[in-house]
């Protein structure tokens, strides 16, 4: 029965079996060396040189991306800071135009002395005008022939030095005054006389009052922007002590600005009483009761450049005239596009203050009395004041400007 199966389950034996199974190892064994075979060393190499030298092309091509990234930078801010230059280039020109329009109004409406001031082509009148540094125009009253006096004897020069300052320092020094409610009267007939003495007035077409003082400022820098152009215009008081040499070499420093408005900023409350020194009657529109004014220049001596004085020359018939003038002026900047400068050299005290400060080598522009508004009985001490606080005429005269 044994044999049968065996029969019956093939004739190949086991022993076979085993035979073909070594004999198909070993064959596999040898057609796997065959085909997957070790890479040849110098075919490695060549294919590391080929990745070496895309990778150095990638490179190249990403440094090339900088290098073009950064140009384009570079012309970008080239381009802006053409722009830049393309805008002040428009914004001075725009000045220009401004400029001579206020010169043509002015021209027109304003006299000076008791003649109007012949009205000419515009471009024949621009080029009438003489370029000079700056314009100082010193309000005065007819009561204050001293104070005038004592200027004078000071820190103004006079005569032949008055003129060469103007043609060697483009500085301009005027007294401010308008003509009394009787023109041609014994005031007017006293002032004409002094006038012709010095020759240091410029006169205004303008009744004179303390109450108008903010119109006076108004018409003085219109009447100035139509006979100067200048790069800024001053106003100072009579009663102020000033070294010309120190405040050129202040202005000196922002010519290059368009729009300057330069004194001692204050903000004081605002005088909602009648019968007190600079009452406000119109006190309501600066808020609740106790609030202070906006920001402005005290009123002894401030500046503005060019552009504000035409501003004021073009507009002075729109802008509102407060009762104090140094309140005037500061809101008619409200809104406009102004550096305000806030120099405290500008308002230094009388001796021993201004002394002091000249001796640490920070001599001051203008200086006066807090307590009066300017020099406390300025007729009399203005010689004090100068010879204390004084910088020199030879400081004066070679100021770098």
């Amino acid at each position: 029965m044994a044999v049968k199966l065996q029969r019956v389950g093939g004739g190949v034996s086991s022993r076979f079996v085993f035979l073909l199974c070594i004999f198909s190892f070993c064959l596999g064994v040898f057609i796997v060396n065959r085909i997957w075979s070790v890479p040849d060393p110098s075919s490695i190499s060549d294919k590391e040189s080929s990745l070496n030298h895309i990778q150095l092309k990638l490179e190249t091509t990403s440094n090339c991306e900088k290098k073009e990234t950064s140009s384009k930078g570079v012309d970008i801010l080239t381009k802006v800071s053409q722009t830049h230059d393309v805008i002040m280039n428009l914004d001075k020109t725009i000045s220009g135009l401004e400029m001579e329009l206020a010169t043509a109004r002015a021209a027109q409406e304003n006299k000076v002395g008791e003649s109007p001031i012949e009205t000419k082509p515009g471009t024949d009148q621009l080029k009438e005008r003489p370029k000079v540094f700056f314009v100082m125009g010193i309000i005065t009253a007819f009561s204050s022939r001293k104070r005038r006096d004592s200027i004078r004897e000071t820190w103004m020069p006079q005569g032949e030095k008055l003129g060469k300052l103007e043609k060697e320092k483009g500085i301009i020094m005027r007294f401010v005054i308008g003509h009394s409610a009787t023109s041609g009267g014994i005031l007017d007939r006293a002032l004409d006389a002094e006038d012709e003495q010095h020759r240091d007035f410029l006169r205004l077409n303008h009744v004179e009052g303390y109450h108008e003082l903010s119109s006076k400022t108004q018409i003085y820098f219109s009447t100035a922007v139509a006979k100067w152009d200048a790069d800024f215009y001053i106003k100072v008081d009579d009663d102020v002590h000033v070294n010309p040499g120190m405040l050129s070499s202040t202005l000196s420093r922002h010519r290059s600005k368009p729009r300057v408005y330069m004194g001692c900023m204050k903000s004081g409350p605002v005088l909602a009483q009648q019968g007190v020194k600079y009452h406000e009657p119109e006190f309501w529109k600066f808020g609740e009761e106790g609030n202070k004014y906006f920001r402005h220049a005290t009123g002894q001596l401030y500046a503005i450049s060019k552009d504000l004085a035409t501003y004021i020359s073009v507009n002075r018939h729109i802008l509102h005239r407060y009762a104090n003038e140094d309140v005037s002026l500061g809101s008619w900047f409200i809104g406009l596009d102004v550096e305000y400068i806030d120099d405290r050299t500008l308002c230094c005290g009388t001796p021993p203050d201004c002394e002091w400060k000249a001796q640490a080598g920070n001599p001051c522009a203008a200086s006066f009395d807090w307590s009066c508004s300017g020099v406390c009985k300025s007729a009399e001490r203005m010689k004090e004041v100068h010879h204390r606080c004084g910088e020199g005429e030879g400081v004066f005269w070679h100021a770098i400007l």
